[in-house]
């Protein structure tokens, strides 16, 4: 008896392994696809997917609860952190208008080529951190402290090494877009630009780090989706930071220039042996080991994309001194909104999917239609962020106003070619990171390491690009105030 009793309990045991193991949405296809290429990301959350795989199995929604959340949940979310972020980004403009006049800014004047570069840091580092911490919070991956302390240092080490690296090289971009067309070379301005750049970078990255980290773990205290609050908070105190701190620091180098000539290279010798460091240490973390193998160029092409806005803003500055207070607020507001929006379709998509191929729910039939016009999911979301742009922008552009900031009347034709272009800029965004997104998924990459970078630094361009149009067109029909070069 004893013996058919532990020959049932065997049967019994493997008809039940079986039943987890088999079938086409089981344990045994989580584990291979954790063994047979993704990310990091993807093996640490297959355990939790099991959960997800099984229920939806049963119930198939044809939306997920991810997207599920009603249109007042997403704009309340959303919205207080965009206000937020958006006077931190009018605080960043209002530093601009001011510094521009600076002898550092005047006499190095490529500088400017930093700015967009050093404010995209927010996307290509602070935006991602978030965005990867989002979809760990989601997954409840932060819930044990072990695992919490983990995240922290591993990512804060990733992003100082970045950090430091994107720095450099936004350094040299700056050198070469600004010295190259005028065939002149200075060195001492070359090491101005490269010292205040790592200082920036570095200082910059480990603060907004430190906040990203609190949001995220309040948020998820306070049941609130990390997705929709802490790239908006990012943005808010990216921009005002990175900025006030590249202006004092690089003035304080252009004073050291006849005394102190040692301070900068000092300065980027003690940059150049901290960051073996920090890989070292990211290296040996199991959650950004494979970030720091591949995630180099979405940063670098996303540095190169902004430096381009950079050169435009150089340009534009020199004949638009308007364009100052408003370059910040354009391009901090669509990097903003197209971060939350791929922050979301990028966690729904690790909760609901295994990388390499989408759920039947996220197949794209037409991108546009799928973008904005279906009745749910990613499409309502796009659609609640993009009806904030109009409200937004007037709020801070009135703020500014109030303020009698800057070299900007509001005059009505400017506030409606102004507002055309930002709504220009967030759509083709919204529409970029739908396709984009979905594409790095498909190909087993993952978005919350890639598209963020390429999102805002398109933003950055596109922003810069379309406020210096913007500026043009006044000009030429004949709105020339001293906004517009008068």
């Amino acid at each position: 008896m004893p013996s058919k009793n532990r020959g049932k309990n065997r049967a019994h045991r493997r008809k039940h392994r079986k039943m987890d193991s088999g079938g086409s949405s089981g344990e045994g296809e989580l584990e291979l696809s954790a063994d047979v290429g993704g990310s990091d990301t993807e093996v640490l959350i297959s355990k939790t997917k099991e959960k997800a795989v099984k229920k939806q199995s049963r119930h198939q929604p044809s939306e997920p609860p991810q997207d599920g959340e009603g249109v007042w949940a997403i704009t309340i979310q959303v919205f207080i952190p965009f206000l937020v972020a958006g006077l931190g980004m009018v605080g960043a403009g209002l530093v601009l208008d001011v510094v521009q006049h600076w002898p550092v800014f005047q006499k190095v004047s490529e500088v400017f080529i930093l700015v967009p570069a050093l404010l995209g840091l927010k996307g290509n580092l602070e935006m991602t951190l978030a965005s990867r911490l989002s979809t760990h919070a989601n997954l409840g991956h932060m819930d044990s402290p072990k695992e919490q302390w983990s995240m922290i240092i591993g990512n804060l080490s990733l992003i100082q090494c970045q950090a430091i690296v994107v720095g450099f090289l936004a350094s040299l971009a700056a050198m070469v877009m600004g010295w190259v067309p005028e065939g002149k070379f200075n060195v001492d301005h070359g090491l101005l630009l490269c010292a205040s750049s790592l200082v920036t970078a570095s200082l910059a990255s480990f603060i907004l780090g430190l906040v990203m980290v609190a949001v995220i773990v309040l948020s998820r205290r306070c049941n609130v989706n990390p997705d929709n609050v802490a790239t908006p908070i990012a943005a808010s105190l990216g921009d005002l930071t990175t900025l006030a701190l590249l202006s004092w620091i690089s003035s304080l180098l252009f004073e050291a220039i006849g005394n102190d000539r040692w301070l900068a290279p000092l300065i980027i010798v003690g940059g150049i042996f901290l960051t073996p460091v920090w890989a070292w240490i990211a290296s040996r973390n199991a959650y950004t080991r494979e970030v720091l193998s591949s995630g180099w160029m979405p940063v670098i092409c996303a540095m190169v994309i902004s430096s381009v806005g950079g050169l435009i803003l150089d340009f534009t500055v020199a004949n638009f001194k308007g364009i100052a207070v408003f370059q910040p607020v354009i391009n901090g507001v669509g990097g903003n909104l197209v971060a939350v929006q791929a922050s979301r379709i990028s966690t729904a998509l690790h909760k609901y999917g295994r990388i390499g191929k989408l759920p039947p729910q996220y197949e794209p039939e037409n991108f546009l239609w799928s973008a904005f016009c279906k009745p749910g999911g990613h499409a309502r979301t796009a659609r609640v962020l993009l009806l904030m742009v109009i409200p937004g922008h007037l709020i801070f552009s009135y703020t500014i106003s109030c303020l009698q900031a800057g070299h900007t009347t509001l005059t009505p034709i400017f506030v409606v070619i102004y507002l055309i272009a930002a709504l220009i800029q967030v759509f083709l965004l919204l529409f970029l990171a739908h396709v984009m997104v979905h594409w790095m998924w498909t190909r087993k990459i993952d978005p919350d390491n890639s598209a963020i970078p390429y999102l805002t630094a398109l933003g950055d361009l596109l922003g810069t690009g379309l406020l210096a149009i913007a500026f043009k067109v006044l000009y030429v029909i004949g709105d020339k105030d001293s906004d517009v070069g008068d």
